[in-house]
């Protein structure tokens, strides 16, 4: 659907729609949480933070960037669901400010005490689910609101991070709920954007076999796959839990070719969204493995399998084709598009094999810098389009970026 009017005001076009500062400040935080992360790792930098600086680091990408990027999206898919105005101007900006709040908070929760670095980085996406809630409810949008169902687990997650991390020195379930809140998102709003897209695309350019439509095999899946996530967040270890995990790698994978989406191979941006779901059954398939053989496979390598591979290549796919289509350029991926979604791939593979060769630090380095590579990447081609106000009719000679 077209985005809906926007509202007049005195306001920068960065404020005019959620997914330009979201998108914007989540991809430079995604850079500085992995440039702090290595010398952090290695003692060389310390944080005023309450949080130990593994569980800091895994609470940054998934309580601020992924937090940001989430917010971002549904500001913007809200009122194409409902057809209200959008939440612009100085409301969208008390949002930004209370996110950042958030990283401040828990950046200097050692100064200002874990609890108060709790309520105030709680209280985004408490702010962020209840503006969701009342959008779709005054649009009388009511299928909608089961997306709201992962929003607030992850809210969940994020108090039971800092409650754990307080009185058990470390967070463990807050960490993989948190994940599995991602990962539900993913599967939940992948299911709808990633069989249309390429739908909408064969339709047009590759005519002949299209996306088996969503059913009841989907709506099994994301339930299996939610209560298999939810048994991994509290019992990891369990041989139960493997086996859950891995029908539901299986169910994933069936869910993924249903889609046809070796037919997009000519559309960088409908196949990057095919191989970030890809991510998806992986990660549940090394969670599922790792609980039956512990000794053979970490829990690492499933935890960035899903936080790499699934969730950053998703997000940026997601804002990348956002950031075009919602701010009148052409649905498009150039060389540089290609390149920042590759450097994820390659970002993701290292950070899986580092965790199975833990005595390799090379591997552990070139993820970060690809990692780096691909979120600063985003940032200086797509920042002008964010600050930028959407052009007024397309260009169809205009240059991908």
């Amino acid at each position: 659907m077209a985005i809906p009017r926007v509202r007049p005001g005195n306001y920068p076009a960065v404020l005019s729609y959620g997914f330009r500062p979201f998108f914007l400040l989540g991809s430079l935080y995604a850079d500085i949480t992995i440039l702090f992360w290595l010398p952090l790792l290695y003692g060389r930098l310390d944080t005023a933070s309450a949080l130990a600086p593994v569980d800091w680091h895994i609470h940054e990408m998934l309580f601020g960037y992924l937090a940001a990027i989430v917010t971002g999206f549904l500001l913007t898919a809200i009122p194409n669901w409902t057809g209200r105005l959008p939440v612009q101007g100085l409301p969208l900006l008390a949002l930004v400010l209370l996110w950042l709040a958030g990283r401040l908070a828990t950046f200097f929760s050692a100064d200002i005490g874990w609890l108060a670095a709790a309520v105030i980085d709680s209280a985004f996406l408490l702010a962020v689910a209840v503006a969701a809630a009342i959008e779709i409810i005054a649009g009388r949008n009511w299928k909608n609101l089961k997306v709201l169902a992962p929003v607030a687990v992850l809210l969940a997650a994020n108090v039971v991070f800092h409650v754990e991390a307080h009185y058990q020195g470390a967070a463990d379930v807050g960490r993989r709920l948190g994940i599995g809140a991602g990962i539900v998102l993913i599967m939940v709003i992948g299911g709808r954007i990633i069989p249309s897209f390429t739908r909408n695309w064969l339709a047009r350019e590759n005519p002949g076999r299209l996306p088996v439509p969503f059913n009841r095999f989907d709506v099994a899946t994301i339930a299996l796959s939610g209560f298999a996530l939810a048994a991994w967040a509290c019992f990891p270890e369990q041989p139960v839990t493997g086996a859950m995990l891995l029908v539901a790698a299986l169910l994933n994978t069936v869910r993924l070719v249903r889609w046809a989406g070796d037919r997009t191979l000519r559309d960088p941006l409908v196949l990057v969204l095919h191989v970030a779901y890809a991510f998806v059954p992986l990660g549940l398939a090394l969670a599922g493995l790792a609980a039956l053989l512990p000794e053979t496979v970490p829990q690492a390598a499933a935890l960035h399998a899903f936080g790499v591979g699934a969730i950053g290549l998703m997000t940026l796919a997601v804002m990348a084709r956002a950031t075009r289509g919602h701010t009148g350029r052409e649905l498009q991926a150039g060389a540089g598009s290609c390149l920042i979604f590759a450097a994820v791939v390659v970002s993701a593979v290292m950070r899986i094999a580092a965790a199975f060769l833990p005595g390799e630090p090379a591997l552990l380095h070139g993820s970060a810098a690809a990692w780096t590579v691909a979120f600063l990447g985003y940032a200086l081609l797509y920042g002008g389009m964010l600050m930028r106000p959407k052009l007024r009719a397309r260009q169809p000679n205009a240059a991908p970026s």
